[in-house]
């Protein structure tokens, strides 16, 4: 990295610094004129380090907006993101990804496995992306997937194994890089009541066991249940926050 880069991505001062996500009045605004439709309102909050977190809202109340701006996938309109104590928006698009690389994990509705390869080369391909040593890259990975109870499918193609497995298969990826923060993007949207449950373990191990910030976008009331708070959003505004 060079060293322009390298200021750019070291964390501000105190009060963003304590926090993993700092989101400071986020507008996001498509269009513009009579056609502008505005998907987030100037929505401010802060989630600490180690919390396990619930956006929870109706389809199109812009909870997927809200969480590609927090994952450095897009930029608002005006507000800040403050990332691990960065100031995401001074970023340009080569830094934003190296935050994305180096602080974020993610976890998708559909995993988004790559289906021609094995389970243990689809949980190397953050690694690879980072420019990783292949054999600690590869170490790493057997070690996650040790810890999750999958090792013995690591060479195994992710279309031969159950859908149980490939949700831990979606898990190990997100920790590859060893992130801080990992935002799942409605985990349990497309599973059945046991693999909910089976998720929603999954996660709460990634939140105690492995120690990452968690954030889980979802419209159900009983995945938000499990959080330790929950952001209720409602037309691109924050309804409320409160505690479970």
């Amino acid at each position: 990295m060079s060293g322009s880069a390298a200021t750019a991505l070291a964390p501000s001062k105190a009060p963003f610094e304590e926090y993993a996500i700092q989101a400071v009045d986020l507008k996001k605004r498509y269009g513009t004129g009579d056609d502008a439709v505005f998907a987030l309102r100037g929505m401010s909050f802060s989630i600490q380090h180690g919390e396990f977190i619930a956006i929870i809202g109706p389809s199109g109340c812009g909870k997927t907006t809200l969480l590609n701006i927090l994952g450095a996938l897009d930029r608002p309109t005006s507000g800040k993101v403050y990332i691990d104590g960065i100031d995401i928006s001074k970023l340009g698009n080569k830094d934003l990804a190296v935050v994305r690389s180096k602080k974020l994990g993610f976890v998708f509705q559909d995993f988004n496995l790559l289906s021609r390869m094995s389970v243990v080369e689809n949980v190397e391909l953050p690694l690879i992306i980072a420019g990783a040593d292949p054999l600690l890259s590869r170490r790493r990975c057997m070690s996650l997937l040790r810890r999750l109870g999958i090792a013995e499918k690591a060479e195994r193609n992710v279309n031969n194994i159950s859908g149980g497995e490939r949700q831990r298969v979606a898990v190990a990826r997100a920790l590859a890089n060893d992130p801080r923060i990992v935002l799942a993007d409605e985990p349990t949207g497309n599973l059945d009541t046991k693999n909910t449950e089976m998720m929603m373990a999954l996660l709460k191990q990634l939140n105690k066991e492995f120690g990452k910030t968690l954030v889980v976008i979802t419209h159900n009331p009983e995945v938000a249940s499990h959080a330790q708070r929950v952001i209720s959003i409602r037309d691109g505004t924050i309804m409320e926050i409160r505690e479970n």
